[in-house]
């Protein structure tokens, strides 16, 4: 046995069927009932696939979804291996990790600690998985403005956040080398959509926007400097890769950017989240002291395209307004 697979069994066929075989999948998604979690589980099994997520606390997915409830930040291996060859899939899709609100201990396990664990526990089934790893534009860090990035573009990420999620793409890339798993990365970009998280940018003014309306006052958001332009993208093209990239077996192997291909400033997106509400605001920004973490975003998206057949939406405008709609759908705290 040589060394880059010791301690290994190296199951010796994919588990994965073509792309035109059209037979139902068994789909594991890991955060299944998160942000991005969760309108993946329902897109799948809406095309008929067997879905089953695995999350910290079981919420009710509908109709075609399983859930199973599982700490994965705190799981081991045994426990990894145990419920994967209990479930016995042909795809897992890992949908957890997350920066939000997150110290860098908690980051660490919930993306690092757990991808390296899952690759550990996919190696001793009986036949190889393929795993979709979500990445995220934070591996690339700076870039000069006006230039896009391309898969093979030097990461050198500038945030630990960023730094993690190279570390798991990076284990996922070795793990297909070694044939432990059938990997591929979706390195996503800023992703935008219905169940936003709270933490974020856009969490924060949907927040603020659904207080004020339901006040019946005028908003104030008082804001950091929002001049920064970053590649943000819809959540509904994001599933719609993930479900493309559970099948296509020439995506082994690969990292995939996933986003718009356009920079777009953090200032253009919460206008458009204001003009959505209809809520009359008064949007006041911090005046910048220092440089921005990264001023500049625009991924490459053409081996998306080649790859996976799949193409980014236009604008934005829609899965803003599914983002304000799923706000004012919630009952407040």
């Amino acid at each position: 046995m040589s060394d880059d697979t010791q301690g290994y069994a190296v199951p010796a066929t994919s588990a994965v069927p073509s792309e035109d075989a059209g037979s139902p999948l068994r789909v594991t998604v890991l955060g299944g009932t998160g942000f991005l979690g969760r309108p993946i589980c329902r897109a799948l099994a809406d095309q008929g696939h067997a879905v089953v997520a695995v999350a910290r606390q079981p919420k009710d997915l509908g109709p075609g979804v399983a859930v199973r409830a599982l700490d994965l930040a705190a799981a081991d291996v045994d426990e990894i291996t145990d419920v994967l060859r209990e479930l016995d899939p042909d795809v897992v899709i890992n949908a957890a990790g997350g920066m939000w609100g997150l110290t860098d201990a908690q980051m660490l396990a919930v993306n690092v600690t757990l991808v390296e664990r899952l690759i550990e526990a996919a190696g001793r089934l009986p036949r190889r998985v393929r795993v979709v790893q979500l990445g995220s534009v934070h591996e690339y860090g700076l870039v000069p403005v006006d230039t896009s990035m391309p898969e093979d573009l030097p990461a050198a990420p500038v945030m630990p956040y960023g730094e993690f999620k190279l570390r798991c793409t990076t284990a996922v890339a070795e793990a297909d080398r070694r044939g432990l798993v059938d990997g591929v990365t979706l390195r996503v970009g800023n992703v935008i959509g219905a169940g936003q998280p709270g933490h974020s940018l856009l969490g924060v003014v949907v927040g603020k926007l659904r207080d004020a309306e339901r006040a019946g006052e005028r908003a104030r958001l008082e804001l950091a400097p929002l001049g920064s332009r970053r590649d943000f993208v819809g959540l509904s093209d994001v599933v719609a890769a993930v479900l493309l990239a559970t099948t296509r077996p020439q995506v082994a192997g690969h990292v995939i950017n996933i986003g718009r291909g356009v920079a777009a400033s953090a200032r253009d997106m919460v206008q458009l989240l204001i003009d959505v509400s209809g809520v009359p605001t008064d949007l006041v920004e911090a005046e910048r002291t220092g440089p921005a973490e990264t001023t500049w975003q625009r991924l490459d998206v053409g081996l998306a395209a080649e790859l996976l057949g799949w193409s980014p939406s236009d604008d934005l405008h829609t899965e803003m307004k599914q983002l304000w709609e799923h706000a004012g759908a919630e009952v407040p705290a």
